[in-house]
């Protein structure tokens, strides 16, 4: 008679759970084997208990008894083939590390986790994947914990489709129930395309980076000129006091202090900015950082369990409109301290004045900006030009669709730009008329009646 090794293969005694030979086999009222301690474990805290094989459901969960006639069958085939313990040289695992599932007593670290199986396996009892034709076919992902989370806690299937339309995971049974009518693709696909958004995302964090360090250099240039513009002025002032008798000496040293003053708080509040440019870009890397290694996960659903959490950029300023100008006061300063001298001193405080006055006004010309006039806020009394350019009185009272945007009561019209932070220089030219108020008002001001032109009331006119 021919003995059980000639007969029969590894894979007839193979758990299908471990993946082993058998250790105290248990039958379950549908006719399958398993290892005590692995069925034992599979039904563990579940209220429906199902078959790992057949898929069959048990009303209630069955009580197991030992298959001798395969245990004995298992231990000649172990005897046989000399099956040795598994993992035994294998490296214990270490707080951190994902667990082999199959190990009794000391566990060791899992080199692979099955998507199929939902259990992971140390190298040892890894083997099997690698040699059965059946479990070649598994998908082996690194090791990762809480596999029974990847499955249906309704239908006790694998979580292998995305639902777009509700931007979750479900299996292939939620797709003809609560999913039908949805959106659903393949969890691969859907990791395909998370990732190459997720590249997206990470090349506009990188811009928003690039832009910020650029305005971190634009913010140290223009503290550069601002020093050399300083020093500049400083070194004009003392041109013109050395000319000056003791008398004034006082006053061009009180006018050194003031301008360096002035240059101390111009650099402080760069210096502010440039920290605050300097935050946001140490939170945008570590954001970098955290979609860079999220880039690199093999594990799915991961990926799109953290995908939303990481998808919006942190909260940062918005510095397109944010500058730091090289201060004018400090010519309009030394200009109005020469004012002072100069019914004493007119001949050269004239002259300077107006090389000065050139320097400021070119100066603020750099900020200069492009008005028109805005047709919804113009009163009855005033006509505007085709290109809302220019502005005069009308001979005769207009009629206008009521607007509450509209000036009634008095003559007046705004611009239809408006600004909220930096500095704005424009120039209005007046003519056939003796009397002109010009300057800027808050978007909140009254347009219905009397106005009174104060700054506690939104007006700063010239």
């Amino acid at each position: 008679m021919a003995t059980a090794s000639n007969l029969l293969t590894e894979d007839q005694f193979l758990c299908s759970i471990c993946l082993d030979v058998f250790s105290q086999p248990v039958i379950i009222p549908c006719g399958h084997n398993f290892c005590m301690t692995c069925i034992t474990k599979c039904w563990e805290g579940k209220d429906l208990h199902q078959c790992p094989v057949c898929k069959k459901y048990f009303d209630r969960r069955p009580d197991l008894f030992t298959n001798t006639f395969i245990s004995e069958m298992a231990a000649q085939f172990k005897k046989s083939f000399h099956v040795k313990d598994t993992g035994s040289e294998q490296r214990p695992v270490k707080p951190g590390e994902v667990p082999c599932d199959v190990c009794t007593g000391t566990k060791l670290k899992a080199l692979k986790s099955c998507l199929v199986c939902l259990i992971s396996y140390c190298e040892t009892h890894l083997e099997p994947h690698h040699r059965l034709a059946a479990l070649k076919k598994h998908k082996l992902i690194n090791p990762v914990e809480n596999l029974d989370e990847r499955m249906c806690t309704k239908h006790d299937k694998v979580l292998e489709m995305f639902c777009k339309s509700d931007q979750t995971c479900i299996c292939i049974l939620c797709l003809t129930t609560d999913h039908m009518t949805h959106k659903t693709v393949p969890v691969d696909e859907e990791y395909g395309e998370k990732m190459a958004e997720l590249g997206r995302m990470m090349a506009r964090v990188q811009q928003m980076v690039d832009k910020r360090s650029q305005k971190v250099k634009e913010i140290k240039h223009s503290v550069d000129l601002s020093k050399k513009q300083t020093e500049e002025v400083i070194s004009d002032s003392a041109d013109v006091f050395t000319s000056l008798v003791r008398s004034i000496e006082k006053n061009q040293a009180d006018l050194t202090a003031l301008i360096e003053k002035k240059q101390k708080a111009h650099e402080m509040r760069a210096e502010r900015l440039i920290q605050d440019l300097q935050q946001e870009i140490a939170e945008l890397n570590e954001r970098s950082i955290d979609l860079e290694q999220l880039s690199h996960t093999e594990d799915h659903l991961h990926l799109l369990q953290s995908f939303p959490s990481l998808s919006s950029p942190p909260h940062t300023k918005d510095w397109s409109e944010i500058s730091v100008h090289s201060d004018l006061c400090v010519v309009g300063t030394l200009r109005r301290a020469l004012s002072e001298l100069k019914e004493r001193l007119s001949k050269e405080i004239d002259t300077e004045t107006k090389r000065l006055c050139e320097v400021e006004l070119k100066t603020m010309q750099k900020c200069s900006v492009d008005l028109t006039f805005d047709p919804e806020t113009v009163s009855a009394s005033i006509v505007l030009s085709e290109n809302c350019k220019q502005a005069r009185t009308a001979t005769t009272k207009q009629v206008c669709p009521d607007n509450p945007k509209r000036f009634d009561y008095c003559l007046g019209v705004l611009a239809n730009q408006g600004f909220t932070s930096g500095r704005s220089y424009y120039e209005v030219q007046v003519k056939n008329k003796t009397d002109w108020i010009i300057g800027v008002a808050k978007e909140s001001v009254n347009r219905k009646d009397a106005v009174k032109l104060r700054p506690d009331l939104g007006f700063w006119t010239i």
